[in-house]
């Protein structure tokens, strides 16, 4: 099967190759034969019914600062009718400018597929859609009030105060029972965002590290574990954070068998979640990282696993 792939992401010269998930499904595509077009989502247009994307054709290769090649000059491509597969995969914030892209690549649903979901990753935000699972959560708030904050504070001690819509470990702070921080946060938040922010209880197991699970098509393909930096409690790697090999424990799998059946029937191909000490934290849908990473330590192909996910989902 040799399909038309068209890859909505970041600027592909910007891409860090050494770990990035995105390229490396760029790869296994290539290597299976597919037709590869590279475009940002501001080359996104809708005219007379159709979705369009002005998008370059390119080849990728694993040699740093020589990773791609564009050849041919940049066309306008009809994403209904000119590819088989769309790749949503730019980086958040997940702002209006995203919510606009979900929205225009949902019109192609039914013509192209469209990896994840348009429509699932809009109505899936990280920290919102976890929210559904929250008898696997910490205790979690979510609010803009200063007496909420301290509330939940003075009930659960010590506690980690972050954006709903942030990503890679911005802007996450841990606040302790006795820091006086806390209005002056919550006055900040409210200044920068006009959301509500998420108040969790802080879990001193971060230390032990914040497992980043990949499950595909709903299923558990793989695991790293990431350890924070010393003086830290952010693990993501963006922010400093180290990938560890890593097992499943079976409370882990408990939750990976809760969630696999929702995120499949939502049309969530390739997901990230994130598990501290036995507490599901996040379910990343936007643009989940972590598969080379996964794929070094344990000897796997996760990029195999997610064509075979969607060359599955195209015969159907």
């Amino acid at each position: 099967m040799s399909l038309r792939v068209a890859v909505q992401m970041d600027p592909i010269e910007t891409v860090k190759i050494g770990g990035d998930s995105s390229f490396a499904m760029m790869l296994k595509a290539q290597a299976r034969g597919h037709q590869l077009w590279h475009y940002l989502s501001t080359d996104l247009s809708y005219r007379e019914g159709r979705v369009l994307a002005r998008a370059r054709p390119l080849t990728v290769q694993a040699v740093a600062g020589d990773h791609y090649r564009f050849t041919g000059d940049a066309v306008t491509l009809d994403l209904g009718a000119d590819t088989d597969v769309v790749l949503m995969r730019q980086d958040p914030p997940f702002d209006m400018a995203y919510i606009t892209a979900t929205h225009l690549l949902e019109l192609v649903q039914g013509e192209t597929l469209v990896v994840n979901d348009p429509a699932s990753v809009r109505n899936a935000p990280e920290k919102l859609f976890v929210l559904g699972f929250g008898d696997l959560m910490p205790p979690t708030l979510i609010t803009r009030t200063l007496d909420e904050a301290m509330a939940f504070r003075a009930t659960h001690g010590e506690i980690v105060v972050k954006p709903l819509y942030g990503n890679a470990g911005s802007a996450v702070f841990h606040i302790s029972k006795a820091d006086a921080n806390l209005p002056a946060l919550v006055e900040l938040f409210g200044e920068v965002w006009r959301e509500p922010f998420m108040v969790q209880k802080f879990l001193p197991d971060v230390s032990l590290g914040d497992k980043r699970i990949v499950l595909i098509d709903g299923v558990a393909t793989g695991a790293i574990n990431r350890l924070p930096k010393t003086g830290e409690i952010r693990s993501n790697l963006a922010a400093g954070g180290s990938a560890h090999a890593t097992e499943l424990t079976p409370r882990e799998r408990h939750i990976c068998d809760r969630l696999g059946p929702e995120l499949s029937k939502r049309g969530l191909v390739f997901v990230g979640i994130d598990v501290i000490g036995g507490y599901l934290t996040e379910i990343n849908v936007t643009s989940p990282t972590g598969i080379v990473a996964i794929d070094r330590f344990n000897g796997t192909d996760t990029p195999a696993l997610i064509w075979d996910a969607i060359e599955a989902r195209l015969r159907k």
